[in-house]
């Protein structure tokens, strides 16, 4: 198992690594530093201090070390646009994308499961084809494009519920959350229902997969013929059985989830990184692009080595391949 996550670990800081390089780049090529950070009125001899200050003049591997080192501290620098920190400016940003994706999340899940179920079980009914259909249109809308109709249904048409911004908020410490607050939870139940649709028809799909294969198993066949009630059979122990892949699903997506976000949050105009990310990339805001960057692929592999951590935990036989496979190398 030790084996198993040094090599886990090393490939993840591999990873990041390669992303770190890809952030440098973009820090490095696109667009200068010193003249984002000067006004008009500076001179050369004022950009020339500013740009030995910045260790600019220095070679290419020295810059990128300085830079893994600084980022592995949460460090990358000045916002050239609000002239703030930029972890600052994301620590800031970050509350309202992670409920964002939290409620989209449970969203998907207490739909998506259920859905699921039924699909499975009345698979001849016309509901069940009805769902299918839904699932095949849910999978293809873009999430702008379901935006946009949400807006255009509970706010334009029906004034339910606000088509933008976050609502009133409350600070708990150095987190705000519209969740305790009645215009916080209303202004997120759009952008939540948008970010959830494609995750609702995934899940949906998997556990229906998962559940026609379990009902035909074997000790679903005997559960029936002891007459086992048929609602305690599929909501309780087919169900069970069908979760494990659908918690692997949801875990592996939420970094997906907070990726992908930026569309949404750009549609409802949510407060969060993604709409800070659009904004960065409008005004060629390096250090908060690069920073959203390296935050969003640390969560992927984070997931992802967390997921792959709790395989070999549960299965031991994929701890023992990787033993084989370090073996063979030597």
């Amino acid at each position: 198992m030790l084996a198993f996550l040094i090599k886990r670990t090393a490939n993840a800081a591999l990873v990041m690594l390669a992303v770190a390089l890809l952030a440098f780049l973009i820090f490095r090529f696109f667009g200068d530093p010193v003249e984002m950070m000067v006004n008009e009125q500076a001179t050369q001899a004022d950009r020339a201090e500013l740009r030995e200050r910045l260790g600019l003049n220095d070679g290419f591997a020295t810059q990128y070390l300085r830079f893994v080192a600084h980022a592995a501290q949460g460090d990358f620098g000045i916002s050239y646009r609000n002239q703030q920190d930029v972890m600052t400016l994301i620590g800031e940003r970050f509350p309202a994308t992670f409920e964002l994706v939290l409620v989209a999340t449970v969203i998907s899940l207490v739909l998506g499961i259920p859905l699921g179920v039924i699909t499975a079980v009345y698979r001849r009914s016309k509901l069940a084809d009805a769902l299918q259909i839904g699932s095949i249109v849910g999978v293809s809308l873009p999430s702008f494009v379901t935006g946009i109709l949400l807006i255009l249904a509970f706010s334009v048409s029906l004034g339910w519920l606000p088509a933008f911004g976050r609502g009133e908020t409350v600070d708990i410490g150095w987190w705000s959350t519209g969740l305790l607050t009645p215009s916080g939870r209303a202004a997120l139940v759009l952008p939540a229902l948008s970010l959830s649709t494609f995750q609702v028809t995934l899940v949906m799909r998997l556990v229906r997969a998962e559940m026609l294969e379990t009902l035909r198993t074997d000790y679903v066949k005997f559960a029936r013929a002891r007459g086992v009630p048929a609602a305690r059979i599929h909501w309780r122990h087919a169900l069970r059985n069908c979760l494990m892949p659908v918690i692997t699903l949801t875990g592996m997506q939420i970094g997906n989830l907070i990726a992908f976000a930026l569309v949404t949050e750009t549609v409802f105009q949510w407060p969060g990184m993604g709409l800070l990310f659009i904004q960065a990339v409008t005004f060629v805001d390096i250090p908060v692009m690069a920073a959203y960057l390296m935050l969003v692929s640390f969560i992927f592999v984070l997931l992802n080595t967390c997921v792959d951590i709790t395989y070999a935990w549960v299965d031991p036989r994929l701890r023992d391949d990787t033993a084989k496979a370090g073996g063979g190398n030597g």
